[in-house]
């Protein structure tokens, strides 16, 4: 009987001792601070041209090529994209010098901007290059948000002739990190 009183008392305390427990004043209005700053990274482009598709007569030849870029025709990212880095790399297994731009071309094909990367020739020894980040801010920024269409244009230095048994390749690998903000 006396460990049935001792089991009622107990249960009173304890329910007691809840009734008293710690609160505080929630602020729902921290809901109208809330941001988040999420950082997204992404294949840019990539290619990898073997010399003997080079074929030239020594002189300067341009080969050109663009492709879609249709990240920006969703809103709910181009609203929220608040800077961008493209980060570059350059592997040169060919006996010629290049230059490479990279033009970031609008709607209508017309040039918002060109990127352009000077690559010397191979001489035996590893020839990779990664090249200073390209910061898109502000105005910058906004000139990136109207690319529709990303062109490439191999400009190949003059020197010996390539041709179909020309060795080595020009490779290109690239990166985009996006900063967004979301609130």
């Amino acid at each position: 009987m006396r460990s049935r009183l001792l089991s009622k008392v107990s249960i009173i305390f304890f329910s007691v001792f809840l009734l008293f427990s710690c609160s505080s004043d929630l602020d729902f209005d921290q809901v109208n601070d809330f941001k988040l700053e999420p950082v997204f990274v992404a294949n840019l482009a990539y290619f990898d041209i073997p010399a003997n598709r080079l074929v030239d007569d020594g002189g300067t030849n341009i080969g050109y090529d663009s492709r879609d870029f249709d990240i920006f025709k969703n809103k709910f990212f181009t609203e929220r994209l608040k800077k961008a880095e493209f980060d570059f790399e350059i592997e040169n297994s060919i006996d010629r010098a290049f230059v490479l731009n990279m033009l970031l071309l609008n709607e209508e094909n017309k040039i918002l901007q060109t990127i352009s990367f000077t690559v010397p020739s191979y001489k035996g020894t590893p020839n990779v290059i990664k090249y200073p980040t390209e910061v898109f801010e502000n105005t910058r920024l906004d000139l990136l948000k109207q690319t529709q269409k990303i062109g490439f244009v191999v400009i190949i230095a003059a020197g010996s002739p390539l041709n179909s048994e020309s060795l080595g390749n020009l490779k290109l690998r690239s990166s985009a990190t996006a900063y967004l903000e979301i609130e």
